[in-house]
């Protein structure tokens, strides 16, 4: 112990040696060289490639992951980024650092990326360099965009979405959501039909996978069948096309419905009489009377399937004369409601007869004296529907209030602009549903009472992406002295339409 106190320490000091090159002090190591002149003799990106050629769709905007794989990548996008940096060979002798665009004319076919990578040399100097690899876009059209090329009509899969009822209301809402989600981006063409819209891809799992959204936003039922196309006896190989048939419930917002006794029953003898208030992948019906609802979803439905009793293109304008609230404001399924009782009298009888009908509603917490309001004309209406004669001794009301109407106030802003527009899908009309001018003005009709729901109805607009209109004046819109009682969508919500975008999504620019 004491020869272990009296021992001390000596502490190694590492010598230092001059730089062979640059003769600066610097710890010894095999190449008697510092780490700066180390670098400048050692290049640790030979071998490395610096030059690459990738292959571009320019219909569909995808590049060849190789063998057979093309996948979706914006110009500038971590996508694209991730792609070419897997294209780099022999990139695992060295440790990637950090890696990023550098900026190139989009039109001059080439892509650069600057690399930073690090290699450890002679005993542990680690050395870290950047370098610019160039990529040579080659444009090459994929399997799927040649067959559309060659011919239009070479499909492999389709899909028939299909709604039996007299308006496309739906079609105009699932077209804003298919855009929104980018449902239809493998789509090779979309047809407008009668009564929907026809979808073709190039591959049957894109139509399975589309089929597939359309069940989670619309109650729907589907079937598939497929036709023998060619068969090669040689190698065993068949080809099929294959078509999914898509049928969305004949049930729409906004309807009137007499539920069949069955499906009342097993609601908890809900109505019968109910209006429906939403329709999603469920279906939510309110019972006006007494504020009870329910969900069905697409299960429900199909197995005791029921029809409208009247539809939205049956409302008949009121205007409202008094309002008692029944009962204090409530929360149904997200949206508010309170009972009322009011009378109302039909705008159309104005001048004509004193008829005035005292009816329950559930507007109570929307509707003054004095306000317009939409609402089914039970009172002259002939009605056969089978359902509602199963029902003996029913007292059917004269008018069922359906929401406050706007008309009045929009008569005065008529022709002028919205602040916002809505894209669309790029379809090809079918020849028989043109019927004359009557069928495009129904149809500008219904879009134009489209886009009133949306302003009117803040949930249909949380799914659905809406654009600045640049053509909008908001001098133009200041002489509107009740303009805060007309409903409009906030500036808030809406988005920049970029000219960038819709050149890079193609065929719609579905998004949003």
């Amino acid at each position: 112990m004491a020869e272990e106190a009296g021992m001390f320490v000596v502490h190694q000091t590492i010598g230092s040696v001059l730089c062979c090159k640059c003769g600066i002090p610097m710890a010894p190591n095999a190449a008697n060289m510092c780490v700066k002149c180390l670098r400048s003799e050692v290049d640790i990106t030979e071998g490395l490639q610096k030059n690459v050629i990738i292959i571009h769709c320019p219909e569909c905007d995808t590049y060849l992951q190789p063998p057979r794989t093309w996948i979706r990548a914006q110009l500038e996008s971590k996508e694209l980024l991730t792609f070419c940096v897997k294209r780099l060979k022999n990139l695992n002798k060295v440790r990637l650092v950090h890696a990023e665009f550098i900026w190139t004319e989009p039109h001059s076919k080439r892509i650069k990326v600057k690399l930073k990578v690090q290699k450890e040399v002679l005993n542990g100097a680690i050395l870290e360099q950047t370098y610019t690899v160039e990529y040579v876009v080659q444009d090459q059209m994929c399997e799927s965009c040649t067959r559309v090329q060659a011919n239009p009509d070479q499909w492999v899969a389709a899909v028939q979405l299909r709604q039996h009822v007299s308006h496309r209301r739906t079609f105009f809402y699932l077209e804003q959501l298919i855009l929104r989600h980018d449902a239809a981006v493998r789509a090779i063409r979309i047809k407008q039909m009668d009564q929907g819209i026809d979808f073709f891809f190039g591959n049957r799992s894109h139509a399975v996978k589309f089929v597939e959204f359309l069940g989670k936003v619309a109650p729907i039922k589907s079937r598939h069948d497929k036709q023998l196309v060619s068969h090669d006896t040689k190698s065993n190989n068949y080809n099929y096309k294959f078509t999914f048939s898509v049928e969305i419930c004949p049930v729409c917002r906004e309807d009137l419905i007499c539920l069949p006794p069955k499906a009342a029953i097993s609601l908890g003898n809900l109505g019968p009489l109910v209006i429906c208030t939403k329709v999603t992948n469920n279906i939510a019906l309110l019972d006006p009377f007494t504020l009870r609802h329910c969900f069905l979803d697409a299960d429900q439905y199909w197995r005791t399937p029921f029809k409208s009793l009247l539809s939205s293109r049956q409302l008949v304008e009121y205007i409202v004369l008094d309002v008692e609230i029944v009962a204090a404001e409530v929360n149904v399924g997200g949206s508010k409601y309170a009972l009322a009782d009011a009378q109302v009298a039909r705008v159309s009888d104005f001048g004509k007869n004193d008829t005035i009908f005292n009816v329950r509603t559930h507007l109570g917490h929307l509707l003054n004296p004095g306000d317009y309001a939409l609402g089914f004309d039970l009172y002259g209406a002939n009605s056969n529907d089978i359902e509602l004669d199963k029902y003996k001794g029913m007292v059917v009301p004269d008018v069922i209030l359906m929401k406050k109407s706007y008309e009045e106030k929009r008569q005065r802003k008529r022709g002028k602009p919205r602040a916002w527009k809505l894209k669309s899908l790029g379809m090809e009309v079918d020849d028989t549903t043109t019927k004359g001018r009557n069928e495009e003005e129904k149809r500008d009709s219904e879009y134009e009472q489209f886009l009133r729901d949306l302003e009117e109805n803040p949930e249909m607009r949380f799914n659905i992406s809406l654009y600045r209109n640049e053509e909008y004046q908001p001098s133009e819109m200041a002489s509107v002295t009740d303009g805060e009682d007309l409903p409009s969508v906030p500036l808030d919500e809406l988005l920049g339409d970029l000219d960038l975008s819709d050149e890079e999504d193609g065929e719609s620019s579905m998004r949003e």
